[in-house]
């Protein structure tokens, strides 16, 4: 209970910080009246007597003040009403949609002995967390507001495709716990009051979004005039506001989760402790899957319809591989949490979708394009390596334009590393795509002209073994697009290709094009 009564002391602090400024904002005006009444009723500066010209000076320099304190105050006030709290973008998932796994849920809090969340959602990250329901505002309403709605529990979809059941049940138990502060009017008052101070700030701007990127908006107009020293004035009261209510908002979030914490331990804490080695193992094969494989489909508008299902493969090979998830095959006999859903394929198309909007934007093209995992290797890795190709001929031809255009072979590229041409290609080819493709996106990384020269190289010879050498473009779920010759995926091209690139050597390269047998003369298809 310490921890309780630690989180309302610091509401309470933030509501009196809320306190002293509407009394600051009043109190000229309060001042006012008083010297109006008083000069009205003679008891303050009557007329005719000795101090009533001192008096009436004092009231209009304190109507003054006040009528300028409450211009300012309406001001701000009228921000925070319009300033609405940013949400994190979810795929809101209804109770017929998935009535198991909101039944766990009522459970989950019966058992803790708090309000249920009033509804669930799923994000494309891994992590859990309440977001409270903002409030309809009425300009006058009819009748006092109800209750306000317990808030919107949302889940890391991955966690719903890798882990058990009994997993996700202990992993949100201390997400579930913290629904009773939200119902705690103090704190909830004081939640909402930082909330709209953080909304009012960052109106306008762009708004978080995850991975620790930014969703950008269209960008806001530049004001001038009476306006823009209104918003400067009105955003430094809300940066005075927030500096001194910044320690009591840290302190409260602190104590609430130290308390559902605390709370939590009761159910399934033994389990809990499994299920968080379980996180850390789904953020890795996550973040691979994204980087590795959802990335390269989305640069050409395709957006892999089954991400989630993905993970789990993903995550199966790097326990097979690197053994990171020892007990994975005794795991297979319990549940899946997925199970709870009514249609997860729908449900991860959702958010799938959602994925590629909120970590790489609008494609090129306007649209995305839906793929399934069976076309990725002819829709994603043959049509990327193309396309690479393709810009890699491009940059040739610009830079030592033919006798014969149109003849993108491995000679000629490889002639051209050898006479230490490497350097100039690089910057040729990186030009060429800063002014033909969007800025990168969150989950990319800025590139070096050596490095895009690399990857293009490589798609060239992958092209030209598909094309000549009976290769074909594969898919591995955690490195991506992958080369197969014989059915076997060859590792063993990235060497060969960096001492072509960076030192002008194609020994190495040549020799391994010799042992694949692909035949350096013939052009590549593009």
């Amino acid at each position: 209970m310490a921890a309780v009564d630690t989180a309302r002391a610091h509401a309470q602090a933030v509501l009196r910080v809320r306190g002293l400024a509407l009394a600051a904002a009043v109190m000229p005006a309060a001042v006012a009246v008083v010297l109006l009444a008083g000069r009205f009723t003679g008891r303050i500066g009557a007329p005719g007597s000795s101090d009533a010209a001192w008096w009436d000076a004092a009231r209009w320099a304190v109507c003054a003040v006040a009528a300028l304190t409450l211009l300012v105050a309406g001001l701000t006030a009228r921000a925070y009403h319009r300033a609405v709290p940013p949400r994190t973008p979810a795929v809101p998932l209804k109770r017929v949609e998935a009535p198991e796994l909101y039944r766990l849920i009522d459970e989950l809090a019966d058992r803790l002995d708090v309000p249920a969340p009033s509804a669930v959602a799923l994000t494309p990250d891994c992590d859990s967390w309440l977001e409270d329901v903002p409030q309809a505002r009425r300009a006058r309403p009819l009748r006092p507001h109800p209750e306000p709605p317990g808030p919107v529990l949302v889940i890391g979809s991955p966690f719903l495709w890798w882990m058990r059941a009994g997993e996700l049940r202990a992993l949100l138990a201390p997400v579930v716990a913290g629904t009773a502060a939200s119902a705690d009017p103090e704190i909830a008052a004081a939640r909402r009051f930082l909330r709209s101070l953080d909304a009012s700030l960052d109106s306008g701007h762009a708004a978080p979004g995850l991975g620790g990127g930014t969703l950008a908006g269209p960008p806001r107009p530049e004001r001038r005039g009476p306006a823009a020293l209104a918003e400067r004035i009105t955003r430094g009261i809300t940066c005075r506001l927030l500096g001194a209510c910044r320690g009591h908002a840290a302190e409260l979030e602190r104590s609430v989760a130290s308390w559902a914490s605390e709370q939590a331990r009761t159910v399934d804490y033994g389990l809990r402790i499994a299920a968080q080695e379980q996180v850390g193992l789904a953020y890795a094969g996550w973040d691979r899957l994204l980087t590795r494989v959802a990335l390269p489909a989305w640069r050409l508008g395709r957006h892999p319809a089954h991400l989630n299902a993905g993970v789990v493969s993903a995550l199966t090979e790097l326990s097979r591989r690197d053994r990171l998830a020892d007990g994975y095959g005794t795991r297979l006999g319990d549940r899946p949490a997925c199970d709870l859903l009514e249609e997860p394929g729908t449900v991860d198309r959702a958010v799938s979708r959602l994925a590629a909007e909120l970590f790489f934007g609008s494609p090129a093209a306007g649209a995305w394009h839906e793929l399934e995992w069976t076309d990725y290797p002819a829709d994603v890795v043959d049509a990327g390596w193309r396309a690479r190709a393709a810009a890699l001929q491009t940059a040739l031809d610009r830079l030592a334009p033919q006798a014969r255009p149109g003849s993108p072979t491995l000679t000629r590229l490889l002639v051209r590393l050898a006479e230490g041409e490497g350097e100039q290609l690089a910057a040729a080819l990186a030009a060429q795509l800063a002014r033909t493709t969007a800025p990168a996106p969150l989950l990319e990384t800025a590139r070096s002209g050596r490095d895009l020269l690399v990857d293009h190289v490589t798609a060239m010879v992958c092209c030209a073994a598909v094309d000549t050498a009976g290769g074909a473009p594969g898919l591995d779920w955690l490195d991506g697009p992958v080369l197969l010759l014989g059915g076997i995926r060859r590792t063993d091209l990235a060497g060969p290709v960096a001492q072509a690139v960076e030192q002008g050597q194609d020994g190495p390269l040549r020799a391994w094009l010799d042992a694949a047998d692909v035949r350096l003369e013939k052009p590549v298809r593009l």
